[in-house]
């Protein structure tokens, strides 16, 4: 499997915060061109089973995925795991107790925009939440859209649920060092999720790199729907500099809300390894 080959490593469906399901999510993979491809679900492994299912009915090679959301530096950072096995008791341990804050914080969200005057916002937020123990602020940005606070979720973000806004509410997630060891010891490949989005410090996001690679992590996503050109150049010499795998995929959510469609991205750089390069006994064929 070469470097440009069209996978779509990284997307979310109603199992997290997305709008449509892993059989729908497949089809839509499989339309677009997509070679590989891997549910990421925040803090969930629950569509796997079923991701794997309908890409194995469509002919279309899966790997395990999720995205785990951990805090460093103060700032909530994700990891993406790949080529796992869904069913490995400490991984779904650890994914338990990372989605068991959220509720905690949503209410507290709630009780934010209640003083702006938006009343009932977790009992609407709750209306698009497949998976309540999953609530985050795309659900109640989709719901303050739905009832006409706001024109689209960006405008949502911005006046509301950024820091400093009314709604916003920090979350300590897991450590770096617990996701990246859950993920390494069910068998899969830990990737550094959309690294331009985090907006460190040079220090900062060295410091990042070092520490995850010093857990065992060994990827990063440098072909990514929130990265801009530039990020792409950046992000393939930081893999370079770190020895990192490269990875790719759209963060797919949804059909209205997403910039970059399922299978749409450019490819990897040819100068870059592939993360499904050393995860190809990982993948799972249809049989």
């Amino acid at each position: 499997m070469t470097s440009d080959l069209n996978a779509d490593l990284h997307c979310h469906s109603v199992v997290s915060d997305g709008t449509l399901t892993p059989e729908a999510l497949a089809e839509r993979a499989r339309a677009n061109g997509v070679e590989l491809w891997a549910l990421t679900d925040h803090d969930e492994v629950g569509g796997q089973h079923r991701a794997r299912a309908a890409a194995g009915a469509l002919g279309l090679p899966y790997l395990t995925g999720v995205e785990i959301s951990v805090t460093f530096a103060g700032t909530t950072v994700h990891i993406v795991g790949l080529g796992f096995d869904p069913d490995q008791p400490q991984l779904l341990q650890g994914l338990s107790a990372t989605r068991g804050g959220r509720e905690a914080r949503a209410r507290e969200m709630a009780e934010g925009l209640a003083t702006v005057g938006i009343h009932g916002a977790y009992e609407g937020a709750l209306k698009y939440v497949g998976n309540p123990e999953l609530i985050s602020r795309t659900h109640f940005a989709r719901h303050l859209v739905d009832s006409g606070v706001c024109s689209d979720t960006q405008e949502v973000f911005r006046r509301f649920l950024i820091d400093g806004r009314p709604g916003f509410v920090p979350h300590r997630w897991a450590k770096l060092g617990d996701a990246v060891r859950w993920i390494v010891e069910a068998g899969g490949t830990a990737v550094i999720a959309h690294p331009g989005r985090y907006k460190f410090t040079p220090n900062e996001e060295y410091a990042l790199f070092t520490e995850f690679i010093a857990h065992g992590g060994r990827g990063v996503e440098v072909i990514t729907g929130s990265h801009t050109a530039a990020d792409f150049v950046k992000y393939a010499d930081m893999a370079v500099e770190f020895g990192l795998l490269a990875s790719r995929g759209s963060d797919f959510h949804s059909p209205a809300e997403s910039h970059i469609d399922l299978g749409k991205l450019p490819p990897l750089p040819a100068r870059l390894t592939p993360v499904w390069s050393a995860l190809s006994e990982r993948v799972l064929q249809p049989s």
